[in-house]
């Protein structure tokens, strides 16, 4: 079940929604949250509801150990270990199975397991190794009750896609939380505005980057290419970040509040920029959890890099087993690296060409992140710099796909910033600002209605980020 269909609108939430607020005190709401969630997880997964059920009942247990251990280290290595080893056998046996096999003579080939990935599964397991990690260093107390801390792991409005939200940011909600109907309404907003990105940008520019990109690049002209890696850059940010805002929404209806996890990535004035931008959440983790351990910033020059190219290994292979992923994720720490050497310095010299010289090396990032087969996205990024051999029928966008391109970029380089300047001097000068606020809600309402007739006449509605 995706946030935006029209049996999560219409069925799901409303009656989550009202046995919710039906239920008297915190407790019993924590209990319909935790059943809903788990239901939630169920309606996509099936029997897998159980490995979220045994990962909730684990960490607790270990959570509980590390807490009455006097060696704290011991609980924490095997709670790490167990996590970590439930997310490599569901995400990557069949990949260590492949590269394996490439050794092997063929008649001694493994066989593959062909285990079904649970969604969300590198979401909930991150988050579950934070609650240990913060719970050994002391910057938490260990929840002694299993319900509050299964609802941590499973809360459905982030559960399957993030953000990764970390115990301590809500555990006071866990345990005490308000509700009013400003933040309820803050939330059906926020709700509104990433179902319109996912459904009125995400959705169309999907359609665009996949006529494009599934295509052998032989088949298509320089221009075609470069129209094809915009519209899947566009895809995936307003595909996550549309997430990520209907995230945030749901958990102020239940009066949650999880942090931020964009601001305006592709308006970023170097890698570095960027990754203090996008997935605010996943950089975020592996800054407090991986690099710092490993010594961040301090020691050599050499012992920095060998840092960066450990974190942003890993944070390929996050994202998915396969080897394009692992070039995408080397790429960003190649750059990251170079800024370090000097470029950095430069970059803030140039102004403009600076935003220029970041969204290039993020567009040809993005190349080996949509194309699984390393050998074609070369291929692609060929025809991008030199363009191709003559092509008979050239693939051309329709109109509709133009306008949404164009709007897709208008506002993923900050143009709502010129919508907020405008409201602001109008509150300024205007002598009726209850006006205002009626023609804002208005149009989220026509937003809203726009939204469900696009949802309603297109069955084309993927999420990315759910195969993570």
């Amino acid at each position: 079940m995706v946030f935006s269909s029209n049996i999560f609108i219409f069925w799901f939430l409303p009656i989550v929604l009202f046995l919710y607020y039906l239920s008297p005190g915190l407790r019993l709401k924590n209990v319909i949250l935790l059943l809903v969630s788990l239901f939630f997880y169920f309606w996509g997964e099936a029997e897998l509801v159980f490995l979220m059920i045994f990962s909730c009942l684990m960490n607790y247990a270990v959570g509980l150990w590390i807490d009455r251990s006097p060696s704290k280290k011991w609980p924490l290595g095997i709670g790490i270990f167990l996590n970590l080893s439930l997310l490599s056998y569901f995400k990557y046996a069949d990949f260590f199975i492949t590269n394996v096999n490439r050794f092997l003579p063929d008649a001694h080939d493994l066989d593959f397991l062909h285990i079904a990935l649970p969604i969300g599964i590198s979401f909930f397991t991150f988050q579950s190794m934070s609650y240990l990690v913060d719970l050994y260093r002391g910057d938490v107390q260990v929840q002694k009750d299993p319900i509050k801390l299964s609802l941590y792991i499973s809360l459905f409005p982030q559960l399957v896609a993030g953000p990764i939200v970390r115990y301590h940011d809500i555990a006071k909600d866990i345990i005490e939380r308000n509700h009013s109907l400003e933040l309820f309404n803050s939330g059906v907003r926020r709700f509104i505005i990433g179902l319109a990105k996912k459904v009125l940008i995400a959705n169309v520019m999907a359609l665009l980057a996949d006529e494009i990109m599934n295509r052998p690049p032989d088949e298509l002209t320089q221009g075609i290419a470069w129209i094809g890696i915009t519209a899947y850059t566009l895809q995936i940010y307003y595909d996550f970040s549309g997430y990520s805002d209907m995230a945030i929404g749901l958990g102020r209806m239940f009066g949650f509040r999880f942090l931020e996890n964009f601001n305006f990535p592709y308006i970023a004035k170097s890698i570095q920029d960027f990754w203090r931008r996008w997935h605010i959440s996943l950089s975020t983790w592996f800054r407090d959890y991986l690099y710092i351990p490993l010594g961040g910033n301090r020691g050599s020059s050499s012992r920095v890099y060998f840092n960066l190219v450990v974190v942003f290994l890993l944070t390929g292979l996050w994202h998915g087993a396969s080897w394009s992923f692992v070039v995408w994720g080397l790429f960003h720490g190649m750059f990251l690296i170079i800024e370090r050497l000097g470029v950095k310095n430069i970059l803030s010299k140039i102004g403009p060409l600076s935003h220029v010289y970041t969204l290039l090396v993020v567009m040809i990032a993005w190349v080996f992140f949509r194309i699984e087969d390393i050998g074609t996205a070369f291929d692609y990024l060929g025809v991008m710099a030199m363009g191709s051999a003559s092509v008979d029928i050239p693939f051309r966008p329709n109109n509709e796909q133009l306008f949404i391109l164009s709007v897709g970029i208008f506002f993923a380089l900050n143009g709502v910033s010129l919508f907020k300047l405008v409201d602001q001097k109008l509150l300024q000068l205007s002598r009726f600002p209850k006006f205002l606020e009626i023609a804002a809600s208005t149009g989220l309402l026509l937003l809203f209605f726009f939204c469900i007739m696009a949802l309603s006449s297109n069955a084309y509605n993927p999420f990315i980020y759910y195969r993570f």
